[in-house]
């Protein structure tokens, strides 16, 4: 069998995998589908922690309601924290530890929901292969408007927490993840957020054991993002 990247897999024993995990819809997404991979076992979430603020890199997400996906995921989450204004050099060194610790033990790949950007995925690539592991890219090629329709329409519920003021209007903080929101994007913006343009915290999912319930606050702007805060219900 042809895993999500080309590489041989086998039907017999299935090739543990953790997912890198953003708490938003595409992380959700590509783990959905591995979870219907009978190729892929998957073992954990592995989600970078910014110190000081107790939230998901880059989204803002509370660690509060990370650590609810994983118990309505059913999955351990492996975090890698890192201190804010991360430079390059310190977030590899703080990931490489992680991906050489115990967790990782039994487990050479690791899984990431990128869609297009190759610069990305070939950066992926070769830091885990300095550490002797692979990258899956299960969503990777996929055409990102058909890709979010499809997310909406199996049931994915997600709240718009953050966006980049430089390419979206600041009020879409904070908004559902919908086909109302797709519609609204601009032209150039990507349907699925891929360039940046927003990142968003799922509530409910087909493979989660219960919906999160959860509340949004107020929204801040911190070096042009606009950040909606969630908080749980």
């Amino acid at each position: 069998m042809t895993s999500c990247d080309g590489l041989i897999a086998s039907e017999d024993v299935p090739t543990p995998v953790v997912v890198s995990w953003s708490a938003g819809k595409d992380s959700a997404f590509g783990l959905w589908t591995l979870l219907r991979d009978p190729a892929y076992e998957v073992r954990a979430l592995l989600t970078t922690i910014t110190e000081g603020y107790d939230r998901v890199s880059m989204s803002g997400v509370r660690e509060e309601l990370l650590d609810e996906q994983a118990e309505v995921l059913g999955l351990p989450v492996i975090k890698v924290r890192i201190p804010p204004a991360c430079v390059n050099e310190e977030y590899e060194q703080r990931m490489a530890s992680t991906l050489a610790a115990e967790e990782f033990l039994w487990v050479d790949h690791v899984a990431f929901s990128d869609l297009f950007l190759e610069d990305v995925r070939a950066y992926r690539k070769e830091r885990l292969a300095r550490a002797g592991m692979h990258g899956v890219f299960p969503l990777w090629g996929r055409d990102t408007l058909e890709l979010a329709r499809e997310m909406v329409a199996a049931g994915y519920r997600a709240i718009v927490v953050c966006v980049d003021s430089r390419a979206l209007d600041p009020s879409l903080a904070g908004r559902a993840f919908d086909l109302e929101f797709l519609a609204d994007l601009p032209e150039g913006v990507d349907p699925c957020g891929e360039n940046g343009e927003f990142h968003t915290f799922v509530w409910d999912a087909p493979m989660f054991r219960e919906r999160i319930l959860c509340r949004t606050g107020r929204v801040i702007v911190r070096d042009g993002f606009v950040y909606c805060d969630v908080l749980p219900a």
